[in-house]
């Protein structure tokens, strides 16, 4: 009997050249492909995402510190799920199996109603549909609060973007975003200041040896409310992440340090987000989900 992938089932969509793969486990993004070129750093069907990738991030995007935040007078503490920085990491929904609602050929829609537990007693349910087709791949997804309290909510996505056939060093990147949020020993912010020249990618660039795991804000958005992270190939391909004003926030990690040696340094994670790290307690952007109220963002990915 074959063994089942660690990531569950798989749902390939495609048009023309281009095909993406959606896991059950995650409703992660494992594969996006324009003919023979990534657009996204894969990983195996016999395989665990190395670096979250492809991950969806909710009920919040990146840490929270010590996994301890107060709510409407009520304190709350989360698992540590990054263990070695004391924080609750990126959300309860990356090891879930979602329920398939909608598989064509281009499309696939997903569903998650994820158990209210001690560290977060509220109810809110996700749905994610991804969209291939001439103008890449769209992402569309809808928070609803089913409970009878309100919730603290954010949301984010983590794609690695691949530099193609080069190395990320020789890869150039151009980021829309005015404002950088430093961070202390723990990756936790500690407010929001001028971008440094080292971490500058308004204009397109050459990476370089820059290491990043840095969030960036006052997010621009061209004439059609769209705000872009770029990364060119040395082939000369552009890969992109695009995402509408329902989302304010870049995250971009080049992954230097994260447990797996083999994804450091392979792509970019360009993460459109919310809100920044630590929002369930700083309040940060963090949206307040009122019951039967609902939060829909949109983003996605292109090759050119």
């Amino acid at each position: 009997m074959t063994s089942p992938s660690p990531t569950g089932q798989q749902f390939e969509i495609r048009a023309g050249d281009a095909v993406a793969i959606i896991t059950e486990v995650g409703a992660n993004l494992r594969l996006f492909r324009v003919g023979e070129r990534d657009v996204v750093v894969p990983y195996g069907v016999d395989e665990l995402p190395p670096a979250s990738n492809g991950a969806v991030l909710v009920p919040w995007p990146n840490r929270i510190r010590d996994g301890r935040y107060t709510w409407d007078g009520q304190e709350l503490q989360l698992p540590l799920t990054e263990p070695e920085r004391g924080t609750a990491l990126h959300g309860l929904v990356c090891w879930q199996r979602w329920t398939v609602l909608e598989h064509t050929a281009d499309t696939v829609e997903l569903r998650l109603d994820p158990a209210a537990t001690p560290g977060y007693p509220f109810q809110v349910s996700t749905r994610i549909r991804y969209s291939i087709g001439a103008d890449g791949l769209s992402i569309t997804a809808t928070t609803a609060n089913i409970g009878s309290a309100a919730a603290p909510y954010g949301i984010g996505f983590h794609p690695w973007l691949s530099p193609g056939p080069g190395s990320l060093d020789d890869a150039e990147l151009q980021l829309d975003a005015t404002a950088w949020i430093p961070t202390d020993e723990r990756l936790l912010p500690t407010g929001v200041a001028e971008i440094p020249e080292d971490l500058d990618f308004r204009e397109p660039r050459r990476m370089g040896r820059t290491a990043l795991d840095d969030a960036f804000v006052g997010a621009l958005y061209d004439d059609r409310g769209l705000s872009w992270l770029r990364l060119r190939g040395t082939d000369g391909r552009l890969a992109s992440v695009w995402m509408d004003e329902s989302l304010r926030t870049w995250q971009m990690c080049t992954g230097d340090e994260v447990a797996a040696p083999q994804a450091r340094r392979t792509g970019l994670a360009a993460e459109p987000m919310t809100c920044v790290a630590d929002a369930f307690r700083s309040g940060e952007r963090l949206i307040r989900l009122k019951p039967g109220a609902d939060h829909t963002v949109r983003w996605g990915l292109r090759l050119d």
